[in-house]
């Protein structure tokens, strides 16, 4: 199912994962009105955006589907949050 977009955005693409051990969906568009018109949004708040269109099924990928290296680095930052 596509998101709701506004009138100037397309849709791109939808990537279905999770990170931080909940389920997450970051869909990519494209608006030729903003100054980066590539973007992705996240279901968790994040979101990044690109001049071009490289990179950002890369990220968006990566953001949904995280490798252990990131899951320890995201694990040892909850950790020394807490811990202050």
């Amino acid at each position: 199912m596509k998101p709701q977009l506004e009138e100037t955005e397309f849709w791109v693409g939808t990537f279905h994962g999770s990170h931080d051990g909940l389920s997450a969906k970051a869909t990519a568009t494209r608006d030729d009105t903003r100054l980066e018109p590539y973007v992705w949004t996240c279901t968790c708040g994040a979101s990044n955006s690109f001049p071009t269109e490289h990179g950002v099924f890369d990220t968006a990928w990566r953001h949904t589907h995280p490798s252990r290296f990131d899951r320890l680095r995201s694990w040892a930052t909850r950790g020394f949050r807490t811990a202050r």
